[in-house]
């Protein structure tokens, strides 16, 4: 930034703290080509995928992108809105409401993956005279997979800067009590608008089982935030469960896995069953498609009867002031 004056004397800019939220990320439209983009730079993260290259890149390139993109995208199309993509246009609303209760930052929204990317976004508030930078990856649950992924891309950009910003990362916010609690409210609400279901499912996205045995903290995570949700919502045992969604190839994931317990369930006679997805700060593919349409049509073949999708958190106030409050926290002791 050029420097001020007063009175002929040159003044510093004021130091400026940024809050970068950032979320997995989107393509840039329902089509093939624009999914094929965004699941190559996904897939070839070896904090998602930790394979040799000299192995997967052959088997991504040739096999599993042009096999893939077109149905994903098929996917996208069933859930893209006039916003354009869920994730996107819900983390920018997140973003927006977190800036009018944090005056005191400028808060960003960046995609791990995809546009805006995260390079971009910094080199924004670099020009914008930050000092100080605080990064909340919007996932709840801590992965190697997800939120150290989100520190490389953070970490990359920034080696190559001359004047480096203060820098505070936050791991995890799972057992955060504003969490839980607007987390515990939205079920409320849910059930107080359409009853309360026979059963609570709370679905996390799923990690391969060689992650955790590896040391990855999720699995655990996933399981102690449940029962805490659980406690927070007075269900007893039998009365929710927990399960894991959205395995992708042959080798052994984190279990049990969401589709089989929602057709245990339907075999047990359930006929209506809540999900709700813990580890999703905003709507996106997962939920709406996934969840709300595949899961759901799934569990009435099964001989259940309706699943009901409880919205994520997405830009609520209570989500929002729960952020707002965890990013405070981990900013003490800056200056403002």
């Amino acid at each position: 930034m050029s420097p001020r004056f007063r009175d002929g004397v040159s003044v510093a800019p004021p130091l400026r703290t940024a809050l970068l939220l950032v979320n997995l990320g989107t393509p840039e439209a329902p089509t093939a080509s624009a999914v094929r983009r965004y699941l190559s730079q996904f897939l070839h993260d070896y904090r998602v995928v930790e394979m040799s290259r000299w192995l997967w890149c052959p088997l991504l390139h040739f096999v599993i992108l042009p096999l893939r993109s077109g149905k994903v995208a098929r996917n996208y199309a069933r859930i893209w809105t006039a916003k354009g993509s869920p994730l996107l246009a819900l983390s920018r609303e997140l973003g927006d409401v977190l800036q009018a209760q944090l005056p005191e930052f400028e808060v960003r929204v960046a995609m791990r993956y995809g546009q805006p990317a995260i390079a971009e976004v910094l080199r924004e508030l670099q020009g914008k005279g930050m000092r100080r930078l605080l990064v909340l990856p919007l996932y709840p649950q801590y992965s190697a997979s997800t939120v150290a992924s989100v520190h490389d891309a953070v970490m990359a950009e920034l080696c190559g800067w001359r004047c480096l910003p203060e820098l505070r990362l936050i791991n995890d916010y799972h057992l955060d009590d504003a969490w839980l609690d607007a987390l515990a409210a939205s079920v409320e609400s849910h059930w107080d608008l359409h009853g309360r279901g026979e059963h609570l499912l709370i679905s996390f996205h799923g990690l391969p089982q060689r992650f955790v045995a590896a040391g990855d903290p999720y699995a655990s995570q996933c399981n102690v935030g449940a029962q805490a949700l659980a406690q927070r919502l007075h269900l007893a045992d039998g009365q929710w469960s927990t399960s894991f969604q959205s395995r992708f190839g042959r080798e052994p994931w984190l279990q049990p896995f969401t589709d089989k317990t929602l057709e245990s369930l339907a075999q047990q006679g359930r006929k209506i069953v809540d999900l709700v997805c813990p580890g999703f700060a905003v709507d996106c593919l997962e939920t709406l498609e996934e969840n709300a349409v595949t899961n759901a049509a799934l569990f009435q073949r099964a001989g259940g009867g309706e699943l009901r999708y409880i919205p994520a958190l997405n830009a609520t106030p209570g989500h929002a002031a729960a952020l707002a409050t965890l990013a405070r926290r981990h900013a003490q002791g800056w200056p403002h």
